[in-house]
């Protein structure tokens, strides 16, 4: 069993790193916000630290699921920050989605300290997390991968090494494009059959026996038909990812047409005040505008 330390008590980070403590591993927790990390002690055991340099200190691997890329910047580079206490030899792995630059850019600053690092994104949302049953997608040397990847098991049904550095990124921005699609496409079929005088929920039933079926279908009709939005995903994350997507589709050249106009439509979700709604929300705008 390893000794670790997970950085980012968050909806994901926080069943997460119980997971981890679940498996046998030896778990030390850190989170900006003190008290949540006070709160995960209290259910699992572990021992809470102040600073995330004190949380690396002599462990294994250092897992981490923050916000941005501004936050990976601090949480490992700054003056408290991981690699100001981590020791030669340790692996670090970002859960958190952020750019495939940002993920080359720390793992130079991991190479300098003799630190192995991951770029290893997750899909699945909070019930995946709370359920151990992520898919993570994951970028950097294969060595470090093996050595990481039955730790990242603990809460994980797919883990799989995608390539270098920032190839877990790439690999979930691909996500993160079939997502947008496919929330607009079942809001625009929901509002249509609704529209035409169907049975929403009957049309539902029928066509995910077909080629219409996905994840999204099967998970988010029944709420979405019902006007419910007070969870799951929300849509500020889902601008700051497709944010990511854009960027780096302009620097390899692909078209990302209807990307880039769900993304335009969550901003209308967001000025609707439904920035904290869950991503299936983008129904609500097609309701506004009947």
């Amino acid at each position: 069993m390893a000794s670790i330390a997970f950085i980012g008590l968050g909806v994901m980070g926080y069943p997460m790193a119980g997971h981890l403590l679940r498996a046998g591993h030896e778990v030390g927790v850190f989170n900006r916000t003190a008290s949540k990390a006070e709160a995960w002690v209290a259910e699992y055991g572990g021992q809470a630290f102040a600073t995330p340099a004190q949380v690396a200190a002599d462990r294994d691997f250092i897992m981490l699921c923050v916000g941005n890329d501004d936050d990976l910047r601090q949480v490992i580079g700054g003056p408290d920050g991981v690699l100001a206490g981590i020791r030669s030899g340790a692996v670090l792995v970002d859960h958190t989605t952020a750019s495939a630059g940002v993920a080359r850019e720390m793992a130079q600053l991991c190479a300098a300290k003799g630190v192995g690092f991951l770029d290893a994104p997750v899909s699945g949302g909070q019930a995946g997390a709370e359920a151990g049953q992520l898919t993570v997608m994951v970028g950097g040397d294969e060595a470090v991968y093996d050595l990481a990847r039955p730790a990242i098991g603990s809460y994980a049904k797919m883990v799989r090494r995608m390539g270098e550095v920032g190839s877990g990124q790439l690999t979930k921005m691909v996500n993160q494009i079939c997502i947008a699609g496919l929330v607009q496409g079942l809001a625009e079929a929901l509002n249509f059959a609704r529209c035409a005088g169907l049975d929403a929920e009957a049309a539902m039933q029928v066509i995910s026996k077909g080629a219409a079926q996905s994840w999204q279908l099967e998970n988010r009709h029944k709420t979405m038909i019902a006007g419910e939005f007070e969870f799951g995903f929300a849509v500020d994350w889902m601008r700051k990812d497709l944010s990511i997507v854009l960027d780096e589709s302009r620097e390899n050249g692909a078209q990302l047409p209807v990307t880039a106009l769900v993304d335009q439509f969550y901003a209308d979700v967001q000025s609707m005040g439904g920035g904290r709604w869950d991503t299936s929300s983008l129904i609500a705008r097609l309701d506004r505008d009947k």
